[in-house]
This record gives structure tokens, C-alpha cells and sequence, in this order.
């Protein structure tokens, strides 16, 4: 679940609660196209289009897809809720574009309409790229048993998003709620920044909420290689991990090599949505975009392998002058 949804609660309109998720970075972009500054949503399916992929959706039928303007239509709190909810395009695409197959490509904003159209219906009316479980197949069926299954995989979509307490362990430290744990393997740095006469003494340090944990330090190496497990509890209303290279200075305060912000949420979104990971085989089941707003160097693919779900994750550090690290996150439940 997006930790957006901390928001549900706060005072403001319904516009102005859209509005500001809108301006998340992810969702500056269309959900099925990729064209800058979409002002149109599918409230069901919790994504933000262009104009362009609006027409598409809208000949889809408001039993798939019901669009709104961002700007010109009225919203009820109910559908405000859940686009904040599922937290927008990354959590949306992870769970739409889960099994989207080799050869079949997402359109780009320029494409024919025909093209789109086959790409939207796909992802949405056929459900051809939804992992399996969450596919619902109707056969022949009169209209009013088809609309009722559509309406059914939109409630088993938006339970996919939600932490069922219910039927998900979690445990307490404090008044701290916790839905399970991250484990982060530092790999390796490559050509980080000097800091000391020829060289550095780098270490990492990654922080999410008050959690504050680090590696060892790599003396005179600008390309460390740690592989070094780190663990993480992830808190029901978690954040970015927060990540920072540092030089270690026995005399002097240690300085700062370039920092980074990991996106944890399209992990867990994904980690959640399917469940047990060791009832499927080695599968793609979503990734992190790369973007402008973020220090990936290429798109962070999510996969099943050997029953756990890992994310490879190749950062660009930020305020420095150079600097890559290679990292593997792997969410653990709690009942592991």
C-alpha cells in the first residue's frame, strides 16, 4: 500500500487531495502511454492518462473504466479514497503490467490509435498481462454476470493493495506496526568520489524511519565491494530508504560521498499482490521505473527467483560529483 494513503484522513478537498498525488513523479507521466502531464484518471483502476489514452478507456465502459477530469469533474470521497489508496501509476502498473510477455511492447505516446487500443484492452478488459490469480475468466455470460465480475476483479485488485490484518501477522515494537522485513545486500560501489588525499574509506548507511544501520568500512577503494546483508523492519506507513555513502575519517567528521532515495513501495505492492512467492516458478512480477525524479541508472526489475521476491537496484548517487552503487532487495514476510 502506497504510503500516501496517510493521507486519507487529512482535511482538503477532494480535488486538491488528487491534485497532490497527481504531482507525485510517477504519476506525471500516463499510465499506458507514458505522455507528460496527464489531467485525466481512471478512479476504478487508480491510474492518471493522457487525453488520448481517455478515449480508450472511456470506450472501454465505466464497468472497467470510469474516467474523471482531474480539473473540470466532481469526485466523491469514495473514489478519492481509493486512487490514494492504490497510490497511482507505479502501484497500479505493477499489478496491470505484472506479465506483460516478450514481443509485446507498451506504446509510446505517439502511436496510432489502433495500437493503443489493442495495448489498453489488453491490460484491461482481458486481463492478459494480471497474474493469474487475479484473472477472471466469465466465459459466455449474460451483460449482468460480466459486469458483476468485472466489479469482482477490481475488489480482488484493490485487496491486493490493502494489508489485511485479519489474515497478515504483524507484530508490535512500541506503537510501531510492522508489516514485515526488507532485507538490503550491499553489493559494490564503482568509481565514488575521493575524499581523502588519492582515495576514500567509504561505508553505507541506510536509514527508514528511526532505523539507522551500516556497513563495514572498505579502506582506500573507490570501488568497494561489500555484500553485506542489511535488514530493515518496514513499518505499516513506511517511507523511502534513505541511503548515503560516506569516508571514514578517525580525526575528523566523516564526509558525505553522495546519498540516494530507494523506493521500496512497487517491491512490497508487488510482493503482497502475489502472496506465496514459492507457489510460482522465476518470474517477472513488476519494476521500478527509471525516471528523472529518481537515481536509478536503468528500470529496477522485480522477479521471483527461487521462491523469494528479489529487485536488483543500480543507483546514480545524488550532490556528488561521481559515484554508482549496486544494490538486491529482497522482502521477507513476517512469517518467514
Amino acid at each position: 500500500m502506497s504510503n500516501y494513503s496517510a493521507g486519507l484522513g487529512k482535511p482538503g478537498s477532494g480535488k486538491r487531495r488528487i491534485k497532490d498525488l497527481l504531482n507525485q513523479p510517477d504519476n506525471r507521466v500516463c499510465a499506458d502511454c507514458g505522455a507528460s502531464d496527464p489531467k485525466w484518471a481512471s478512479a476504478n483502476i487508480g491510474v492518471f492518462i493522457c487525453l488520448k489514452c481517455c478515449g480508450v478507456h472511456r470506450s472501454l465502459g465505466t464497468h472497467i473504466s470510469k474516467v474523471l477530469s482531474v480539473t473540470l469533474d466532481e469526485w466523491s470521497d469514495e473514489e478519492v479514497d481509493s486512487m490514494i489508496e492504490i497510490g497511482g501509476n507505479a502501484s497500479a502498473n505493477s499489478i496491470y503490467e505484472a506479465f506483460v510477455p516478450e514481443g509485446s511492447s507498451k506504446p509510446g505516446p505517439d502511436v496510432s490509435h489502433d495500437q493503443r487500443m489493442r495495448f489498453i484492452r489488453s491490460k484491461y478488459e482481458l486481463q492478459e498481462f494480471l497474474k493469474p490469480s487475479l484473472r477472471i475468466t466469465s466465459g459466455k455470460c449474460s451483460s449482468k454476470k460480466s459486469a458483476f465480475l468485472k466489479s469482482s476483479l477490481s475488489r480482488k485488485i484493490m485487496d491486493s493493495f490493502r494489508t489485511n490484518s485479519s489474515s497478515q501477522k504483524m507484530f508490535e515494537e512500541g506503537m510501531v506496526e510492522f508489516i514485515g522485513m526488507l532485507k538490503v545486500t550491499v553489493k559494490k560501489g564503482t568509481n565514488l568520489a575521493i575524499r581523502d588525499m588519492m582515495s576514500s574509506d567509504p561505508y553505507v548507511v541506510l536509514k527508514l524511519g528511526k532505523q539507522k544501520l551500516q556497513t563495514t568500512v572498505v579502506n582506500s577503494n573507490l570501488n568497494p565491494v561489500w555484500n553485506q546483508e542489511l535488514m530493515l523492519s518496514v513499518p505499516e506507513s513506511y517511507g523511502p530508504v534513505k541511503l548515503q555513502v560516506y569516508d571514514y575519517d578517525t580525526f575528523s567528521a566523516d564526509d558525505i560521498m553522495g546519498e540516494a532515495e530507494i523506493d521500496i513501495q512497487p517491491l512490497i505492492t508487488s510482493a503482497m499482490a502475489f502472496g506465496d512467492p514459492e507457489m510460482f516458478g522465476d518470474m517477472q512480477i513488476g519494476k521500478w521505473l527509471k525516471s528523472n525524479d529518481n537515481p536509478l541508472i536503468d528500470d529496477s526489475i522485480i522477479n521471483i527467483v527461487d521462491g523469494k521476491v528479489k529487485q536488483e537496484v543500480q543507483l546514480k548517487l545524488q550532490n556528488v560529483e561521481s559515484g554508482e552503487l549496486e544494490l538486491e532487495m529482497e522482502w521477507l514476510p513476517l512469517d518467514q
